[in-house]
């Protein structure tokens, strides 16, 4: 015997027979009660259930793992998942995954592979976040107003190519302050600055946090950094506010105020500092270990060995700047500068007083660097910096990533292969593999908070609930 039903309001019509324990009647015989109520959830499942996307948590920090989940597909059914957030400029960044549900109707994107054809392949839980890239060539994803979240947006598709109706939709927001985590401006005497404080009494272990070439104030590390229990200072050192244009208004005395202001603050254990910096960020902070008391732990991305571009001068002494050679530089085929083999050697004897004595200082460091850095060669020079301090019995780890480029950020950042500079203004290449860069940002991020935990005293980390 074999039942058919049409449409909802037929099931509808037998539930209520059913209900009032009579015995359906259809096309000629009469079914018992007990048959068609084993049918109903089959009749049920097939006809009325809609499909859901589900991503979770609805709000996290920047830095959490992505959970996404549908229920309600046929079996095996292909669809396109679609991520996309638009950043403070109004620029679109979008990425696509390709999947097929399984026998029960349900993907999860822990589970189920991406299929080629989208933005990325295989088991990636993350990759619709870290796999974004921008509708306008050379854009990079940054986030200026931490104070608010960054939403991103959701969308699923019937089918693959071309893409059918949509099923559904969600929505998550990603934030860059936990709970608790204010920002406060610093101006004071010279320094430009926003400190970001762990909710709770303290003392928390502190970090001075410096970016690169772009120039004004960056704050999405810091502020993640602080969400994660550490203390955190964003310092600006040109090109913002009433600092200096260019790099060639910086002085150290300049840094060593910062470090003095932020020393002083009643939440900063044990007036013990800690610094972290990527590209010239990096050699920035390894000067300020080098020469500046108090200065326990130091982290550097992406940097060099050597003071780079400009002179800084110090107290009764000036460190050259490392050049570069105009004829080194390149340029890609979609346009970009390639300045990876165009810095000057800084192990040459010609450029020895460029070099960064970082054997001279008590801190300990954390090298990182990536395999595909097209910025400069900051793994070679990662491994001359690492040789030196261990030849002198300094403390020092190192990482160099496969397939990561210039700008390790923190997790499910897209990778920027390439973004327009600023300071130069023109297209750049940074570099990086899709993958490696984003495995690099994760193992990275980790790193970074270890490290600061082991050698900056009375850690207390906080739990963030947004």
């Amino acid at each position: 015997m074999v039942l058919t039903v049409n449409d909802t309001r037929s099931v509808c019509c037998w539930l209520r027979f059913i209900s009032q324990g009579g015995r359906m009647i259809g096309a000629g015989f009469v079914a018992p009660r007990a048959a068609v109520l084993q049918l109903i959830p089959r009749l049920v499942c097939s006809r009325s259930m809609a499909v859901s996307l589900q991503v979770s948590p609805g709000r996290c920090l920047f830095d959490e793992p992505l959970q996404v989940k549908v229920t309600g597909l046929s079996p095996g059914q292909e669809v396109t998942l679609q991520a996309a957030l638009t950043d403070e400029g109004g620029e679109t960044f979008t990425s696509v995954g390709r999947y097929r549900a399984g026998s029960s109707g349900e993907l999860e994107l822990s589970r189920s592979p991406a299929l080629d054809g989208g933005s990325f392949t295989g088991i990636e839980p993350e990759g619709l976040l870290w796999a974004m890239e921008p509708q306008t060539p050379f854009r990079r994803l940054l986030r200026k107003d931490v104070q608010s979240p960054q939403r991103v947006d959701f969308a699923l598709y019937e089918s693959h190519e071309p893409r059918g109706k949509l099923l559904a939709t969600a929505a998550q927001e990603r934030s860059f302050m936990g709970e608790g985590v204010s920002r406060i401006p610093v101006r004071e005497g010279r320094v430009r600055a926003s400190l970001f404080l762990p909710p709770g009494p303290g003392p928390f272990p502190a970090i001075i946090d410096l970016y690169g070439t772009g120039g004004g104030l960056m704050e999405h590390r810091a502020s993640l950094l602080a969400s994660r229990g550490f203390l955190t200072m964003a310092l600006a050192y040109f090109d913002y506010d009433d600092l200096p244009k260019d790099l060639g208004g910086l002085h150290l005395g300049y840094f060593r105020e910062a470090v003095q202001v932020f020393s002083r603050h009643p939440k900063v254990n044990n007036q013990e500092i800690g610094l972290i910096g990527i590209s010239k960020g990096a050699d920035l902070a390894l000067t300020m270990a080098t020469f500046l008391p108090g200065i326990k732990a130091v982290v550097s991305i992406s940097g060099c060995n050597a003071n780079t571009f400009a002179p800084l001068p110090c107290d009764g002494f000036t460190l050259p700047g490392l050049a570069f050679s105009t004829e080194k530089i390149k340029f890609t085929d979609f346009g970009a500068m390639d300045f990876s083999d165009a810095m000057d050697d800084p192990v040459d004897p010609t450029y020895q007083e460029c070099l960064i004595p970082a054997e001279k200082s008590h801190a300990s460091f954390l090298i990182l660097s990536g395999s595909d850095d097209k910025n400069w060669q900051s793994a070679l020079y990662s491994e001359q910096l690492v040789t030196r301090l261990k030849e002198h019995g300094k403390n020092a780890e190192y990482h160099c990533y496969p397939g990561a480029g210039h700008l390790l950020e923190p997790p499910y950042f897209p990778l920027c292969r390439a973004s327009y500079h600023k300071l130069l203004g023109l297209p750049f290449l940074w570099g990086g593999q899709l993958v490696g860069h984003a495995r690099a940002q994760e193992a990275a991020w980790q790193k970074i908070q270890s490290f600061f935990r082991k050698h900056l005293t009375q850690y207390n980390p906080i739990q963030s609930h947004l």
